[in-house]
């Protein structure tokens, strides 16, 4: 049986971005190690960092100062060492709004399939990330749904309607149910988790106690 991987994360989180880049190189070595075993099935899960900024979103540098202190720019810089090792040329310096990521949230779980929920996660990471895109504009969310195969109709109905939006309070209510408080977290086959942006051998160890386990069921 393929591998079962759920990722809980937010797109705003840098380290969320890293652990994704680290989690596509260990799935790389868990490939070359097993090539007659299928490809891991990968749902991207729910979890608001910032659930109480308003949907305009708030300054990007009063609110890392709020959440970091003063040496928030020494933050940075650990993070951008971080994302230079994954090869993420993180532009923190493009970045003028902290967004409410809820409705980003919601077109992930509307992605129909895992290929296209993959894009939209990677998109919603560099346009926040590496382009500075201002995700609190509902355009720029639907320009970065629209390119990652996202349908035009199932866009609206988030955007518009709100759809999606139950499914993300249940995705964060699931999160804390097991004691999820931070970001990223990965579970592998539904039980053995491994929590914070590891390093790739440590997500490889875990894929392999994942398979080893469920070859013993």
């Amino acid at each position: 049986m393929p591998l079962t991987i759920d990722v809980i994360s937010d797109v705003v989180c840098p380290w969320c971005y890293i652990g994704k880049r680290r989690l596509e190189a260990a799935l790389a070595a868990y490939a070359r190690e097993n090539p007659e075993a299928g490809p891991p099935a990968i749902h991207w899960r729910a979890f608001e960092l910032n659930p109480d900024l308003p949907a305009e979103g708030v300054d990007r540098q009063v609110h890392y100062r709020a959440k970091f202190g003063d040496d928030h720019e020494a933050t940075l810089g650990r993070v951008q060492s971080g994302g230079r090792d994954a090869g993420i040329a993180f532009a923190f310096d493009r970045i003028t709004r902290q967004p409410n990521t809820r409705l980003a949230h919601a077109l992930i779980a509307a992605a129909p399939a895992p290929a296209v929920q993959e894009e939209l996660v990677e998109g919603l990471f560099r346009a926040f990330f590496v382009d500075g895109v201002d995700l609190t504009q509902a355009r720029n969310l639907e320009t970065v749904a629209l390119r990652a195969g996202l349908e035009g109709g199932a866009i609206r109905a988030v955007l518009s309607e709100g759809a999606g939006l139950d499914r993300v309070a249940a995705e964060e209510e699931a999160a804390r149910e097991i004691g999820v408080d931070g970001v990223p977290v990965f579970i592998f086959n539904h039980r053995y988790v491994v929590t914070g942006s590891q390093p790739v051998e440590v997500l490889l160890d875990a894929m392999r106690h994942a398979a080893s386990e469920e070859g013993d069921a």
